[in-house]
């Protein structure tokens, strides 16, 4: 008589779920918040590119040195927006306006952003991380430079 129910309860498998979603969820919460810091650093990326880009092609058509150096500042900065950065910087490096004419030279802006990742909670994955993006864009070679 006792053979049967020890057999019974041996197959019983209430509980199991419990112990199943102990297991599970903590996995499942990790993975998504994985995916949520991908997306957002991809994305942030992606958007200190096309600012790195806007401020050396608004820097290319300045005239002079510091035109190209302010334009290309501001341009940077306008074309950021509201990304989920903490500190911004943005250097414009336009020495190539003192080329003679004729001189194919380059005008380069560096975009750099600390995104922000301690909302995240992630075991092993740092509170911050710097992003960097550098684009050049060429000056005309024969166009008038003051």
């Amino acid at each position: 008589m006792n053979a049967p129910r020890l057999r019974r309860r041996i197959r019983d498998e209430r509980g199991s779920v419990a112990i199943e979603a102990v297991i599970g969820l903590p996995a499942f919460a990790l993975f998504v918040g994985l995916i949520i810091m991908g997306g957002r650093v991809e994305v942030t990326r992606q958007a200190i590119e096309a600012a790195a880009f806007e401020g050396a092609r608004t820097a290319s058509l300045a005239r002079t040195e510091q035109a190209a150096v302010t334009s290309g500042k501001a341009a940077a900065a306008d074309n950021l927006g509201k990304l989920p950065c903490t500190t911004t910087s943005v250097s414009v490096d336009a020495a190539g306006y003192d080329a003679p004419l004729g001189t194919t030279v380059l005008v380069g802006v560096t975009v750099t952003c600390k995104v922000g990742l301690a909302d995240l909670s992630l075991p092993g994955v740092p509170g911050h991380r710097v992003i960097t993006e550098t684009a050049y864009s060429p000056i005309d070679a024969y166009r008038e430079r003051r």
